[in-house]
């Protein structure tokens, strides 16, 4: 995404007030996030939060980051205990009711076991992508953030289906 669009994400955040969630934002040191993860030292940073959800003891962290250095900003969601990240979205798209997060799932496991975890995601989700409406409003935010959490969620639960059902008979 633009940067003036992640600095609009950002801003609806900051000014939201979400009731089933808690916000933390993160301290930037010169717009970098300093001893985060070894992914994210040394990029820009327009602002992160730490967000979980006590009724289901659920957090990622969001981040707004210039992820390749190159001016192009992601939303990138890392686990709670910052393991993995779980999305890192870049795309927006206009629809008809506004702006969307686009993101897809691409399995990139080394098992070969891809297309079943693809599978699954669409016959669970409906498709592969994923669209995710921008919240207009600090209202909307809550929302927003409960459709982020929905999307890391379902795509740990396919990453994970594997371990679930025996593919090979």
């Amino acid at each position: 995404m633009e940067k003036g669009q992640a600095i609009y994400l950002t801003g609806q955040i900051q000014r939201s007030n979400p009731i089933r969630y808690e916000l933390k934002k993160l301290e930037t040191v010169s717009g970098m996030l300093p001893k985060f993860h070894q992914w994210t030292n040394g990029k820009q940073v327009l602002a992160a939060y730490e967000v979980f959800r006590p009724e289901s003891e659920l957090g990622y962290y969001l981040l707004f980051i210039d992820w390749h250095r190159n001016d192009n900003y992601y939303l990138v969601m890392y686990a709670h205990d910052k393991s993995t990240t779980c999305a890192e979205i870049r795309q927006i798209q206009d629809l008809e009711d506004g702006p969307h997060l686009i993101w897809s799932y691409k399995p990139f496991k080394r098992d070969g076991k891809n297309d079943q975890r693809k599978a699954y995601f669409k016959q669970m989700f409906g498709s592969t992508t994923v669209y995710i409406k921008l919240p207009s409003s600090p209202a909307d935010v809550e929302d927003f953030l409960t459709q982020l959490f929905k999307l890391c969620q379902n795509r740990i639960k396919a990453d994970k289906i594997t371990e679930v059902f025996d593919f090979e008979n």
